[in-house]
């Protein structure tokens, strides 16, 4: 029965026009705000899955390091032991070094990260190339795969530069001679094969090789690696591939699932989509501050039927319920309207990528969208709770009206 009175106060036309302007206007306004919620949500959505399909280029699913200190054995039987794992689909030995690239003048910092034959059954690194080829050569003729902010930073074009750069790494276990640098360092010549773009950290950061020519150039014996990088099955459980692998290498190996890898990337993305949230509340309960007023007027205006409905034995309950109602109907027009605004905007950006990014420095020249349904129901019940809040007052205040006898 409440809905029967609120819908009809709705469509009924009211006396003074300006209830009416500031009820449209208040719907108006929660359209806006949830077209803006369900938009700006599915926007970082598609930020946030870009992001993690780019970091899930480099970093494998299972990551096994030493615990303390840079390297880890593992022998053949452990990597038998390991493979047979369910879920593991395939490894790859790793050995990485902090090191310096030399071209001329130009000295580059760069992590060097030396990887087997298995390397692209783990990682996608080599789908991302956008120069060369992914060869990483022998140990006597070693290759390199630059990332594209070391590629800058060196300032070549790694498929057409024909002469090799020099790379330097640190010996192990010995202290810098300040009187002749050169006898704590080992150096080597290797030529360039590609560039790979994946993410500005990334990029500014690594260069890849292969396995023995890492080996050699770290000084590291037969069975001596910096990690091992693990690939699951679709659908495997990484939780438990991860215990597994811990019990059977032990407490002295670090084994980590790619959300641990990146751990402060993943929370600082959480927070930020709950900044986001919070953000976007604040303006929807600034738009409800018009409903409020909308619904006060109505209540105002309504005086005499309130009147009528208490003397007929309605109670101040079903009073308070028909205003209430009132103020969710107005707030549920706007939800809805807002709703399929968005959806239809994120369908043509989408399909027809209508809002671009300029610059032209990014890997995609659009904004990406990904519509979560979990998004929908907290829009639906964030504007389901501000519209009760901001309907109860009026309601209540409609509710306590006494009921005044005339002669």
């Amino acid at each position: 029965m409440n809905f029967l009175f609120a819908w009809r106060y709705f469509k009924a036309k009211k006396s003074t026009n300006a209830i009416n302007v500031i009820a449209w206007v208040s719907i108006a306004a929660i359209m806006g705000i949830t077209f803006a919620f369900i938009v700006v949500l599915s926007v970082f959505n598609g930020f946030e899955g870009l992001v993690k399909s780019l970091y899930s280029s480099f970093y494998p699913d299972i990551k096994i390091a030493a615990k303390t200190g840079k390297t880890i054995v593992l022998t053949p039987q452990q990597l038998q032991k390991i493979a047979a794992v369910k879920g593991v689909r395939a490894y790859s030995l790793v050995a990485e070094e902090k090191t310096l690239l030399i071209n001329g003048d130009v000295v580059v910092p760069v992590n060097l990260k030396g990887v087997d034959t298995s390397y692209e059954s783990v990682s996608g690194v080599a789908q991302k190339l956008i120069r060369g080829n992914f060869q990483t050569g022998s140990a006597d003729e070693p290759s390199l795969v630059l990332g594209n902010g070391v590629e800058n930073a060196v300032g070549i074009e790694s498929d057409k530069y024909l002469y090799p750069l020099s790379v330097y790494a640190f010996k192990r276990g010995m202290n810098f001679n300040a009187a002749d640098p050169y006898q704590s360092v080992q150096a080597a010549k290797i030529v360039t094969s590609g560039t790979f773009l994946i993410q500005q950290d990334i990029d500014n950061q690594y260069a890849i090789t292969n396995l023995d020519f890492m080996k050699g150039l770290m000084g590291l014996k037969p069975d001596e690696y910096s990690d091992l990088e693990v690939a699951l099955n679709a659908g495997a459980d990484d939780k438990k591939v991860q215990k597994e692998i811990q019990q059977l290498l032990g407490v002295t190996y670090s084994v980590e699932t790619k959300y641990e890898q990146n751990q402060s990337l993943y929370s600082v993305m959480s927070l930020e989509k709950w900044a986001i949230y919070g953000i976007l509340t604040l303006m929807l309960i600034v738009a409800a501050f018009t409903m409020i007023g909308s619904l006060t007027m109505l209540v105002m205006e309504k005086q005499k039927d309130i009147q009528v409905l208490k003397s007929m034995g309605a109670t101040n309950k079903l009073i308070q319920k028909i205003f209430l109602t009132e103020g969710l109907l107005l707030a549920g027009i706007g939800c809805v309207g807002g709703v399929i605004l968005a959806v239809v905007f994120c369908w043509a950006q989408v399909r027809y990528k209508i809002i671009a990014i300029q610059g032209g420095t990014f890997l995609i020249d659009y904004y990406p969208v990904q519509i979560v349904a979990t998004d929908f129901l907290l829009v639906l019940l964030t504007v389901s709770l501000v519209a009760f809040l901001a309907s109860w007052l009026p309601s209540r205040r409609a509710a306590l009206q006494p009921i005044e006898l005339r002669s």
